[in-house]
């Protein structure tokens, strides 16, 4: 594919958009404010020069990528409300409104593995650059930062036998029976004896469980026996099931928790209502002074190997910095005058530190609206690109959120001083 270029004019026959829209809108005026000229710099890095169709352009890349999160949508919801919405349209590019997408829903899939988490943390450094140029964060806020961390759970809510019996319906192999119906209730009772505390109950529904997953996997290595094709098909998840039969609660090492996506780890939380949660961990970290344009995200990356969070703290600062051009004042494994302080610390402890020390729990409603708000309660996309890829994207959407409000409070303000202004001529 050759690099994408921008060639888009004004239809004559369809009306222009900047004719039946309100240019005031926060989401046009965001769409002023974005460098689109260095995102599309860094997207258009991944493409080479050369023969082929150019890729779609990138500032309809990004503001794709950009809507979706913003607005917590899939991208057959995307898609559809694109084409009704000539705002989207705008802030995407388009000179004139558009009936059709210009576009096929999987560019957005193969957009994001052709672009990665290096190239898509340039969203989260456009988002900065405009809370900074609209006065929404200052360069004091992002020297003292809060960091945490949060498990990004991902979708895996199919089990191994039912992964099996698809694979083997899809290729036409005849199973002697699929125990769907009976693997189905005794994964609920597992659940629910659990919940229940009835750990006897839940091991014999488990013993159940393997029993069927061990005949179906000798069923279908039967049936497949002699044939290249169909070997080649169901050798890599009939390991896996192999392995999630005999793995146990107890044994070292990495365990699989899913046959479509082997990478999921179990961590826990120590929370009551959910103890344990299956995905990645995400370290996020945000200013611990308070921006006039809210809590925004500095950084966010996607942690495998659930890491202890203490050693993580280098890395994601040093990131960070790198990210935003700023030096952080407070930090880990720093040379200089990097510092961490953690509560319950006493010694070196200034009155400054102990008023910031209270500001540190401001991270936390940052993560409940990354996650409820911005796509990262649930990760749907595949593999461990997927889970930086997700984190990245969520913090960006949740920046540009940020600044849709931000925006939309400066218009009301102006609008208010307007109005004062004359009302209070009037009155003179």
């Amino acid at each position: 594919m050759s690099k994408p270029r921008d060639d888009r004019q004004k239809d004559l026959l369809l009306p222009a958009l900047d004719q039946i829209i309100d240019m005031g809108h926060p989401l046009v005026r965001l769409a002023t404010l974005i460098d689109w000229k260095f995102l599309g710099d860094r997207f258009g890095s991944v493409c080479q020069t050369g023969p082929g169709q150019p890729g779609l352009p990138t500032r309809l890349v990004a503001g794709l990528f950009i809507l979706k999160h913003m607005h917590n949508l899939s991208d057959e919801v995307l898609c559809a409300r694109w084409i009704e919405n000539p705002y989207y349209q705008y802030f995407c590019g388009e000179l004139s409104f558009c009936h059709r997408l210009p576009f096929d829903r999987s560019s957005m899939t193969r957009w994001r593995q052709r672009l990665g988490e290096e190239q898509l943390v340039a969203l989260i450094q456009g988002s900065l650059s405009v809370a900074h140029k609209t006065g929404a964060i200052g360069p004091k806020d992002v020297e003292r930062v809060a960091v945490d961390s949060t498990v990004q759970p991902k979708a895996v809510a199919h089990s191994t036998i039912t992964k099996l019996v698809e694979l083997a319906k899809r290729n036409r192999v005849p199973l002697r029976e699929s125990h769907l119906r009976l693997a189905k209730r005794a994964a609920i009772m597992v659940g629910r004896c659990t919940r229940a505390h009835q750990f006897k109950r839940a091991r014999r529904q488990l013993k159940f469980l393997r029993t069927r997953l061990g005949r179906i996997i000798r069923d279908i290595r039967r049936k497949i026996d002699g044939d290249v094709v169909l070997q080649a098909r169901f050798g890599s998840l009939l390991d896996l099931a192999q392995r999630v039969r005999t793995q146990d609660q107890h044994q070292r090492g990495p365990k699989v928790y899913a046959l479509h996506a082997p990478e999921v780890e179990c961590i826990g939380n120590g929370k009551a209502p959910a103890p344990y949660e299956f995905g990645c961990k995400v370290s996020i970290a945000t200013p611990v002074t308070s921006p006039k344009g809210g809590q925004f995200v500095l950084h966010a990356k996607a942690l495998h190997g659930n890491p202890f969070d203490g050693h993580t703290l280098g890395p994601v600062v040093a990131d960070m910095e790198k990210l935003t051009g700023v030096e952080t004042r407070r930090g880990h494994n720093h040379p200089h005058r990097f510092r961490v302080w953690i509560s319950g610390q006493v010694r070196r402890v200034t009155a400054s530190i102990r008023r910031e020390m209270k500001r540190r729990a401001a991270v936390e409603p940052v993560i409940g609206h990354v996650k409820a708000e911005h796509r990262m309660d649930r990760n749907y996309l595949k593999g461990r690109v997927g889970d930086c890829i997700n984190a990245v994207l969520a913090a960006a959407g949740h920046n540009f959120g940020l600044l849709l409000r931000w925006l939309a409070e400066l218009l009301r303000a102006v609008i208010r001083a307007l109005a004062e202004t004359v009302s209070a001529q009037n009155i003179a």
